[in-house]
Formats: C-alpha cells, structure tokens, sequence
C-alpha cells in the first residue's frame, strides 16, 4: 500500500517547499509501574529501529513480513485482522519506553506493566486531546496487541527463538463519563522490556512528534539509528526503501522522499539531521551538530570537548536564548572556555544553560 493520504494528518501528506511549515503544531516499582509524565525523555528501542516493524500505511496493512540476514538471524511481522501496527502507534511504546528509562535512572524499580493517565500521553505525543484522539489511542493499543512478531535477534545479549506481541495485553483502567479513557494499563513484552533493562535505546528529538507524515517518522529512525553522533551517513534509495518498509514503487519513494528532502531545505524542519536526495539516487543524513562544531577558531582542550550534555540541556538552552540555534550556542560556549583558560565545569548543563541566558542578554535575537 502506499503511504500518501492526502490531507491526513498521519498520511504521507505532501506539502509543497515554500508553504506552511512540514511540522505539526506544538500542542501541549513493583507489578506495576505508575508513569510521571514529563519525567522521561522521548527513547526508541534500537531494534525498531533497525527493522520496518511498523506500517506507513493509514489503511489496514494485512501484509506479513519477513526479513533474514546472512548470520541466520530472522524477523517476522504478522499482522492482526486489523492490520500491522503503525509508526504512530509507536507513539505509545516510545512514552512507555521514555518513563521506564527515567526511572532506571534515578535508579528507581521499574516493571513491564505501566500505568499512565491517557491525557498525559496524549500531551506527551503531541497528539490533540480529544474524542478522536481517545478513541485512536484504543484502536492503536488493539493493533499492537494484534501484532506478533517472531525472532531470533539478540536483546540484552540474550539470543533466543520467540514468539510476541509488540505489548502483552493493555488495559483501560477507568473512563470518563462521556467515555474517554483515564487511565491505562500497558504490559510491554519481555523482548521490548530486555531492550530497556540492557539500554539499548537512543534518545529522540521531541521534534519527531510533530512530523506530519509516517515517511518522515521512519526515515528519522534510519538517520537516528545509522548516522547517530557521525557526521554524514548515505544510503542507496532502493535500500532505504527497503529499510523503510515503503510499498510504493521505486517511483513513488523517490517523490515522496525528495518532497521532504526540498521541506528540509526550505524550513529546516527535520530533527538533528538534515535530509538531502543526491544525484546517483543516493540519500544523504547529515548531522546538524556535528556540521556547525567542525571547525572551531581555537583548538579545544581534550577535557572540553569531550563534555557531553544531557538531552533535555538543549531544549532548555532553545528557552534560555530564543531564536539562537543550541548546536551554535554550545560551540560558542566551549570555544569561550577554551579561549578563556577555564577549566571544564562540574555541571556542564547548569553552566551552559547559564551561558546560553548571558548570550541571549547580550546579544538579543539573531
């Protein structure tokens, strides 16, 4: 099936360069554990991806599918009368993921059974908390129950042959008199709870939220998964169709993938890589942090340059110096170090969001 439905919001939806922006608007220990939005930052498990498990489709996709690999490794997607679980059904599992990550953190005990209040997803996922958003909210956990994958791929250096739903069973826990959910129940499979446990998830924009179209959403997965830290990563485009999951023609894919490619140029909207279709049809992630840090005007000290800061760091830096971009601000902030002779900073969050509200103080917005 294709993935364009025009004019839905979670179709491959095509939006024509030079028009209104490609992103969405910014809306708002034991057995079980009780989630505490906000706490966790947005984390994809490293084997979804690695691997097309979800649709792109806004229809039912019945399709199995059904990938091998050269060391006997295999995955298996079999989809439920209601069809595969779709990439905006993953939406679910990257909020479990993101409050089960945050409470290992802060080292407290976590469980494969979750509990949240639905509204707080709902915010979490940038999606509208409304009837319609209840009600896709039910229809997404049916799909990712109905979903069974079978595999014998390593998580948390565990190899095994098994057989699973992309969650175990869900459960709504109360409802609102006019029918909406309150709150929810979600049992995350052993496989995906492995992932967890062992850290093998990465950590998402918040941005990837706001991205219109399923193409999108996964296309960020490959340059996330890929390109990660480097600096450019390329891939062919029938293999990133391929690494997609796309059932469109070759055709197709390559017109959908320059659409968001010439997106990209115009409103540099895609989270923390740039997109580019390159002649030879070869596509191109390219890092936007490592592209403003290349090139420094002094020579960095090993011990700054090697300051790492927390995600959440950059969107506070986003609200302590609106307008600036946070990659520029971090490479000005380093090389202001460096230049001064300071010696690296015991909390290099806490001093650079304070750099960052200086820097903005004396220089206003760009």
């Amino acid at each position: 099936m294709g993935e364009m439905t025009k004019g839905s919001i979670q179709g491959d939806e095509i939006v024509e360069a030079g028009g209104r922006s490609p992103l969405l608007p910014a809306r708002h220990g034991e057995e079980l554990f009780v989630a505490d939005v906000f706490d966790g930052y947005p984390k994809g498990d490293m084997a979804s991806m690695e691997f097309p498990i979800f649709s792109l489709s806004t229809k039912p996709d019945v399709e199995l599918r059904r990938f091998e690999f050269a060391d006997g490794h295999f995955v298996e997607i079999t989809p439920s009368a209601k069809g595969l679980a779709t990439v905006h059904d993953r939406d679910i599992l990257i909020y479990c993921m993101s409050q089960l990550v945050a409470a290992k953190n802060e080292k407290k005990p976590i469980a494969r059974t979750i509990r949240f209040v639905a509204h707080d997803l709902l915010r979490f996922t940038n999606r509208v908390a409304s009837g319609e958003g209840y009600r896709g909210l039910r229809q997404a956990l049916e799909r990712l129950r109905g979903t069974t994958i079978s595999t014998n791929v390593k998580t948390g250096g565990e190899e095994t042959f098994e057989v699973f739903g992309l969650i175990d069973k869900a459960k709504i826990v109360s409802e609102t008199r006019d029918g909406r959910m309150r709150e929810v129940e979600v049992t995350l499979s052993d496989w995906t709870f492995r992932s967890i446990e062992a850290f093998q998830v990465l950590t998402y924009n918040k941005d990837y939220f706001r991205l219109r179209k399923p193409l999108e959403r996964r296309l960020y997965d490959v340059g996330r998964k890929m390109c990660g830290e480097k600096k450019i990563f390329r891939i062919g485009l029938e293999k990133l169709k391929d690494r997609c999951g796309s059932k469109s023609t070759m055709r197709e894919f390559r017109r959908l993938v320059k659409a968001i490619a010439e997106d990209d140029i115009v409103h540099n909207h895609f989270p923390d890589y740039s997109l580019r279709l390159l002649d030879g049809d070869m596509v191109e992630f390219s890092n936007r942090r490592a592209a403003i840090a290349v090139e420094a005007p002094v020579e960095l000290p090993v011990e700054i340059s090697a300051l790492r800061l927390k995600p959440e760091t950059y969107d506070a830096a986003r609200e302590a110096a609106p307008g600036w971009d946070k990659y520029h601000l971090e490479q000005e902030w380093r090389v202001w170090m460096a230049d001064g002779g300071l010696d690296a900073p015991r909390d290099p969050d806490k001093a650079f969001i304070g750099f960052c509200r200086k820097f903005f103080e004396r220089n206003g917005r760009p």
